[in-house]
């Protein structure tokens, strides 16, 4: 068996390097907080002061990230008072790569002594009331993506064999990205996401029927970051940026560029969000 540990340990040590941290594990955070930005969202990373920018293919055993709208980099800077890790992009379950690969980087993460994550993503909107530019904070996740990135032999080295999913989205976090939107004038939603294994759009018929069971927002991540986030006993904190309505809402097709536009559309609003929150934390 492939040991998954000593290959996220591999990586963090090459981070720690890059980064100027001490080698010795966990002896000082990389950063105080990681952010995971969705498609469209990277431009967030502009934002971050004295970064150091280092890209995927360069991180041992990190997976490229090639989906557009995914610059593929980690970029740790400066804001808020705060030192931010941000992963422009993700690896996704239905690039055909297996669950602990997309979810390498959330090890990763943990293993750096980050303990709070921010994962964001593009959401197609299933509730009604949600319009494209909608942020809605993530109340609690639905897995309908057939699979669990906890399959397998358990290594007690990243976390217990059973862990609780009570609270996989902190309350205190979600209470913090309230008073945040509260002070920068910014409107957010709160919802349930749930996690589709992609990469086809839904049907109509599944978007009538995961509305039924009490789902606000549709996407294809997110929901394994946050299972093994909280397998290692990281606080996280779930934001999706409604970027179209879901199949079926609306009498026309679903497109990739129109998802990029709303997020792009959105970034200031996010951006505002994003650093607001940071300086809470």
């Amino acid at each position: 068996m492939t040991d998954q540990y000593a290959k996220a340990e591999r990586a963090a040590t090459f981070l720690r390097g890059r980064l100027g941290e001490p080698t010795a594990r966990r002896q000082q955070p990389a950063a105080n907080l990681a952010i995971v930005l969705g498609s469209g969202l990277g431009d967030f990373t502009e934002s971050l002061q004295d970064a150091v920018s280092i890209p995927y293919t360069d991180i041992p055993d990190w997976p490229a990230s090639a989906v557009v709208g995914h610059a593929g980099k980690l970029v740790v800077g400066a804001i808020a008072g705060k030192r931010v890790a941000a992963l422009s992009g993700r690896a996704h379950f239905y690039e055909g790569h297996a669950m602990l690969v997309a979810t390498f980087a959330t090890r990763v993460i943990g293993l750096l002594g980050i303990r709070t994550v921010i994962l964001t993503n593009a959401a197609g909107g299933i509730n009604l009331n949600f319009k494209p530019g909608t942020l809605m904070v993530i109340d609690d996740h639905i897995n309908l993506m057939g699979t669990n990135p906890l399959v397998g032999s358990n290594d007690d080295r990243f976390g217990p064999r059973f862990p609780d999913m009570t609270e996989a989205y902190s309350k205190r976090l979600r209470e913090i990205a309230d008073q945040a939107a509260a002070a920068r004038g910014v409107s957010i939603a709160h919802g349930v996401y749930v996690a589709l294994h992609g990469p086809s759009y839904e049907t109509p018929a599944e978007i009538r029927y995961l509305r039924t069971i009490g789902a606000d927002a549709v996407g294809m991540s997110t929901v394994p970051e946050t299972i093994v986030a909280r397998h290692m006993g990281m606080e996280v904190l779930g934001i999706s940026c409604i970027t179209n309505p879901a199949a079926g809402v609306l009498p026309k097709p679903l497109v990739h560029d129109e998802v990029m536009e709303v997020a792009r559309r959105v970034r200031g609003e996010f951006s505002k969000l994003l650093e607001a929150v940071i300086e809470r934390v």
